[in-house]
């Protein structure tokens, strides 16, 4: 790469650190942490989303642990030892702000390194900011010419490229740097940025140059699934590519990485674990409960792809581990896939606008050649926004599925745009919709019921439908979202059994309503037997004339592993737990289906795994389960199987996925563009 490249590209990461030192500020402004300094190094207004405020969270608490850690084994070393911390990329980072007025740098100092304009433009920002220079003491900031862009008593700024090693080694060396001394070399969402040859020669170097270190990085991984792939695209985007992604793309090649660069010791987790491991419960709560949130997905999907990594050289830093070793397994793992089921792309759409992108809907078969969608958040006149157009999905009689968009509504009620709720048919022509939200804090109004008829004979198959909507009475058991209803049947009539969910007040709900059909009146049927865990976001579907639960997140937003069996009997119901070997893998916004006595549990998100939930199957007879891949080689990637839909074809063994996707985090939004097949000749 020419010089000029080389700036450009320069110019693009340092675009990066102003996206994140903003993104800093507004998690301490909303008091996810207490950072005073952030506003004085990042000015300007800003204010970011609960989602990114808690990405930003679990990275900050993360670093910290490391820093802490290091700091606090350091004090206890003999004088005149003085700890240094070296942070490489730093940006408009606080950390030596933070750590001063915690009194934590008695014994310890602070050196920087970023590109020279950054160095520079932060050391002048100190210097005009009198709050800042009260806690750095006297100070002298470079000319132009030097390396060294500030220098106090305990805090250094170097301005240099990380990738010229020989002038980075002279330019720490000029402005004090022992290299002999305990030191945490700190690089937070930095080597990823480099190329592979430079980030490699950085840790080797590093490792040749401190005898007595801790090396600790935060950075990105697992390329290759579908959040992955979103999250390179980004990048790329913004032409400040990913590097090195492809050749260490999880904690254990990272680990490798640093082992076989000459660092004695290695540990790394991603932080999902990190988060659930390492921060007390209460913590944890405290921040859960700071703003209203509803992104799990993509929540535990973000802290899956980003790991904290420290690797050790020297005697006294290897003595107490920064992350100590946990008693029980944070990962569950399934066992090894014993199949595969075969996908392919389904629909035919008449329009350039008829295609089904969106996730947080419900979808319901009306008959075997029909299937309707609404609600979620979706794709809409070039826009994302909360969806107003139901979707139909015919099949002609050449047997293929076509998708319309149907907005025409025979009177003036208008579908107000609610996602996460549950739609049951009743006819062939008459669809309840139940539940759902229009914002975590703003519950969907109301029962409504939908009713579909032809308008016109002559028009295209999936365009001649218009849908009338009636509104039924409220009910406040129907302020609640991502539940579940499935049909029961009790004492020979249809009841709709209403499970689980969230609400404004209550983070997960846990108790059962029962709708009759026929009346659309409310009844109270005896539950015996112990009433499970609350959950919201699970897996429920019909069995002999019971409903079938699966998974979910529960009220510490862990997810689930239980499969309960709401047992008809002629007094009411029983809660029955049905005991799964191998266990599931804990998982959530999956859906649920039983195909020739098996339960298939599709898609999902789980932490506890490294791999890609795809379709767990159960023998409902022996409680035997297996996990079997989703073969995509014939399906556009990448494919995302959460806040999706899915309809089972039993005849023609098939389950067509519909919809899915989500907020992938700050890297933009994502909508599986195809309805798609699965082959279930293999489970039958």
């Amino acid at each position: 790469m020419g010089r000029r490249g080389r700036e450009r590209r320069a110019g693009t990461v340092q675009g990066t650190n102003d996206s994140s030192a903003l993104s800093k500020r507004s998690l301490a402004a909303h008091g996810y942490v207490r950072d005073d300094f952030a506003a004085l190094l990042a000015p300007g207004p800003v204010r970011r989303t609960p989602l990114i405020h808690r990405g930003y969270y679990v990275r900050t608490r993360a670093v910290r642990h490391c820093v802490r850690a290091f700091l606090q084994l350091a004090a206890a070393l003999p004088a005149p030892n003085r700890a240094q911390v070296l942070s490489l990329g730093s940006g408009s980072d606080s950390l030596y702000f933070r750590l001063k007025a915690a009194g934590l740098l008695a014994r310890a100092a602070v050196w920087e390194v970023d590109f020279p304009d950054v160095s520079r433009l932060k050391a002048e920002r100190i210097g005009e900011t009198p709050e800042l220079c009260a806690l750095t003491g006297p100070f002298e900031i470079g000319d132009s010419a030097s390396a060294l862009c500030f220098a106090s008593s305990d805090y250094r700024i170097v301005g240099a490229d990380l990738r010229e090693l020989p002038r980075l080694a002279e330019a720490l060396g000029g402005a004090g740097l022992d290299f002999t001394s305990p030191t945490l070399l700190l690089a937070e969402a930095v080597l990823t940025y480099l190329d592979p040859t430079s980030a490699a020669a950085l840790i080797a170097w590093a490792a040749q140059r401190f005898p007595d270190a801790l090396f600790v990085i935060y950075e990105q991984m697992k390329p290759r699934d579908a959040f992955g792939q979103i999250m390179l695209q980004h990048f790329r985007r913004l032409n400040s590519p990913l590097h090195g992604l492809e050749l260490f793309p999880d904690v254990d090649a990272q680990r490798l990485r640093f082992l076989q660069a000459g660092w004695a010791a290695c540990s790394a987790l991603d932080l999902n674990e990190f988060y659930r491991r390492l921060l007390p419960a209460s913590e944890r709560q405290r921040v859960e409960t700071l703003e209203p949130f509803d992104e799990f997905e993509e929540w535990h999907l973000k802290c899956a792809h980003y790991f904290i990594l420290a690797a050790y050289r020297g005697d006294t830093l290897s003595k107490t581990p920064v992350f100590p070793p946990s008693e029980v397994s944070f990962q569950i793992d399934p066992a090894s896939p014993s199949g595969f089921l075969s996908a392919r792309v389904v629909t035919s759409d008449y329009h350039q606008h008829s295609s089904l992108k969106r996730y947080g809907h419900a979808s319901v078969l009306l008959s075997p050649g029909i299937i309707f969608s609404a609600g979620g958040f979706g794709e809409q006149e070039g826009r994302h926004c909360r969806v107003s157009r139901f979707h139909l999905l015919a099949r002609s009689r050449d047997s293929e599925w076509k998708g319309s968009q149907i907005s025409t509504l025979g009177t003036e009620e208008q579908w107000d745009g609610r996602l996460y709720h549950t739609m049951t048919r009743l006819s062939d022509t008459r669809v309840l919709v139940l539940g759902g939200r229009l914002s975590p804090v703003n519950p969907a109004s109301g029962t409504l019921q939908l009713d579909l008829y032809k308008s016109e004979d002559n028009c295209p198959e999936g365009q001649n439908v218009t849908v009338t909507m009636a509104a039924l009475e409220e009910d406040p058991v129907l302020s609640r979202w991502r539940h579940s209803t499935t049909e029961v049947c009790f004492q020979n009539q249809r009841y709709l059994f209403v499970y689980g969910g969230r609400s404004v007040s209550e983070p997960v709900l846990s108790d059962c309503h029962f709708l009759h059909v026929e009346t659309m009146a409310w009844v109270r049927i005896p539950v015996e037997g112990a009433a499970p865990e609350g959950r919201h976001t699970h897996g429920a579907c019909s069995w002999q004339g019971g409903a079938l639960v699966a998974g979910g997140l529960g009220a510490s937003e862990e997810p689930l592993s239980s499969v309960l069996f709401l047992r008809p009997m002629s007094s009411g119901f029983l809660w029955e737990s049905i005991d799964i070997q191998p266990p599931i893998t804990p998982r959530y916004s999956h859906t649920a289906h039983v195909f020739n006595g098996k339960l298939l549990l599709v898609g999902g998100v789980w932490i506890h795994s490294s791999s890609v939930p795809g379709v767990t199957v159960i023998n409902l007879a022996t409680g035997l389960s297996a996990e079997y891949q989703i073969d995509t080689a014939s399906v556009p990637w990448p494919l995302m199987l959460h806040n999706h839909s899915s309809t089972l074809l039993p005849e023609e063994r098939q389950l067509l996925l519909i919809g899915g996707g989500g907020n992938c985090f700050s890297f933009g939004t994502y909508f599986n563009p195809h309805t798609v097949a699965l082959d279930l000749s293999p489970l039958s």
